[in-house]
């Protein structure tokens, strides 16, 4: 069943960084990409974090209809939304990420009778560890502040 805001359940998990699919429409066609900086502002707004000169963000330049794909401990959904880039940098980085907000127009919840999801998709930082954290601590404080 379709819902315009994110459930409880959702909030809550997609208060930190979230690795999730994002789809975009690249002409007539759809484009998808993996992305692991997005979170939500509240149960109606969805951030995230990309590369200002990546196809996602041109693609949402020229269309702004998205979908994201969530998955969570018991949680799958499907949420549409219209997007907008509200920074095309953000400052406390040495190279260009753009912050996109995506104002959520539906919620499908995509979990079917006999089946769950376990948690998050499982998502490490290798080699500099430590620098990757810290663009990660920058990235969130950018994407939740206002």
């Amino acid at each position: 069943m379709a819902n315009n805001t994110l459930p409880d359940n959702a909030l809550e998990s997609l208060r930190e960084l979230t690795p999730s699919v994002v789809a975009t429409v690249e002409g007539d066609k759809p484009y998808c990409t993996f992305i692991s900086w997005l979170v939500a502002k509240d149960n109606k707004t969805l951030r995230m974090a990309v590369s200002t000169n990546a196809r996602t963000t041109t693609n949402i330049r020229n269309n702004p209809n998205v979908s994201v794909e969530v998955f969570d401990k018991d949680l799958a959904l499907s949420i549409q939304g219209t997007a907008k880039i509200i920074k095309e940098e953000i400052e406390t980085i040495t190279f260009p990420v753009a912050v996109i907000e995506i104002n959520i127009t539906e919620v499908n919840d995509n979990l079917f009778p006999g089946g769950t999801i376990k948690g998050k998709i499982p998502f490490v930082h290798i080699g500099d560890t430590e620098k990757a954290e810290e663009l990660d601590r920058l990235v969130l404080e950018a994407l939740l502040s206002d």
